[in-house]
């Protein structure tokens, strides 16, 4: 299915003047601050967020999954899928394959379907935390920590088959996340896993063409319960650093214990030019519980905040982030889900991008606390959905994403042309 420019603008037609007179209203405002508006929406034109191809079907936990219908039957679904996500919103327009769910069979097949519908590759994703059909070696004791040269070998070579295809898909970037730890102490050799994953990564990336990224994520739980071997950022950057210039820590916003200061990490890393991917969810506990600032909006405006500092500055060594979602979606349509997703982290941008940073900077020299949070939570408490609008518009994109897609009843047209009980690989 594909949602095509004429649905768009029948879509756009109904909630047009109502557009207008919120958009013009707010210009006024942003005026009177010295807010040159159409900046901000250039900015947030140009700000793309990622898909990865398994967050279009519908999740689960360890207890149940609940199947919604109409999901991704093959890899041409899915990139399907990201292009009604980009028509609508204007700001999905990269794909994130994770391989082996995803290998695409033919390569110039796949490249020309994605560029017909305005979609780039982003980052290739490997997977060495499940065991596959036919896989010489279990990685149930890890990858590439594994006592096992044997399974090493084997993940490194995953690894390196998946940089092969993302070079012909024209990505970038290897992202590599780890499942690899232990569940009791005295399991593992702490120095030794974490020695033979330094190993492993080391050959991984001299693997990677000359113009490549690796992001090296990292995780503090899950799915074993006494330590994981990347279990923090500051164990990523060492092992980034120790890599090479071209390897960079990796933030997941759900990779973290309860109360962590994430935009401090931001900074710290943006500060030593190492932040190379953002992964966005929200989460309360777990991994990737929930739709992007539907918990902790506030919060995601602190991350931007940072991000924005990092990026607005023309001597940070940072290179601009990969942005991806990373979500699971296990009540709401995935579609729905992350339409709301790419809603708030463009908002949570805009705002960050209207902070009045000379104050801010005055009121942080001048130790005036008070003075700070009022800057902060100007911008924060600035209604910017109609100036997000008008990016979408100005895209040819919906003014209204959510409101268009049940409009449309793109999910009941997705069950009739998929079948109700299909299921997208990885899930």
């Amino acid at each position: 299915m594909r949602i095509t420019t004429d649905q768009i603008q029948t879509q756009n037609d109904k909630t047009l003047p109502q557009h207008r007179e919120s958009f013009d209203h707010l210009r006024l405002i942003l005026e009177r601050k010295n807010i040159d508006s159409q900046q901000v929406i250039d900015k947030i034109k140009n700000f793309q967020v990622a898909i990865p191809s398994w967050a279009l079907g519908t999740g689960g936990t360890r207890f149940a999954r609940f199947a919604g219908g109409g999901e991704p039957r093959s890899l041409k679904e899915k990139i399907d899928d990201v292009g009604m996500l980009h028509a609508l919103n204007g700001g999905s327009g990269a794909i994130s394959l994770h391989i082996p769910w995803d290998i695409p069979s033919d390569v110039d097949a796949v490249k020309s379907h994605a560029a017909a519908l305005g979609l780039a590759f982003d980052a290739v994703n490997s997977n060495t935390f499940q065991d596959q059909e036919n896989q010489g070696h279990s990685y149930k004791f890890g990858s590439l920590c594994h006592t096992d040269s044997r399974a090493r070998r084997q993940a490194i070579d995953h690894n390196l088959e998946v940089i092969h295809y993302g070079k012909e898909l024209g990505s970038k970037s290897l992202t590599v996340w780890l499942a690899d730890g232990s569940s009791f102490p005295g399991q593992m050799n702490f120095r030794k896993a974490l020695q033979r994953t330094f190993d492993a990564l080391k050959e991984i990336y001299q693997g990677m063409p000359e113009d490549w990224k690796m992001f090296v994520e990292y995780k503090p739980y899950e799915p074993y319960f006494y330590h994981t071997v990347i279990q923090d950022w500051g164990t990523s950057h060492l092992l980034a650093s120790q890599l090479g210039e071209r390897a960079f820590t990796l933030v997941d916003l759900g990779h973290h214990l309860p109360n962590t200061n994430i935009e401090q990490i931001v900074a710290t890393l943006m500060m030593q030019g190492k932040l190379g991917g953002f992964h966005f969810n929200d989460s309360k506990y777990g991994d990737d519980d929930l739709t992007v600032g539907a918990l902790k909006p506030y919060q995601l405006f602190l991350i931007f905040n940072e991000l924005v500092e990092g990026m607005e500055d023309p001597s940070s060594p940072n290179p601009t982030p990969a942005w991806m979602i990373d979500a699971s979606h296990n009540l709401k349509d995935p579609l729905e889900d992350l339409l709301q997703s790419v809603e708030a982290i463009q908002l949570a941008y805009a705002q960050a991008l209207i902070i009045d940073r000379i104050k801010l900077e005055e009121a942080r020299e001048t130790n005036d606390p008070a003075w700070a949070q009022e800057i902060l939570q100007e911008a924060y408490r600035t209604d910017l959905r109609p100036l997000i609008a008008e990016a979408r518009l100005q895209a040819g994109a919906a003014i209204k994403p959510f409101g268009a897609y049940r409009s449309l009843k793109v999910r009941d047209q997705l069950i009739k042309e998929r079948g109700l009980k299909t299921m997208a690989t990885g899930l």
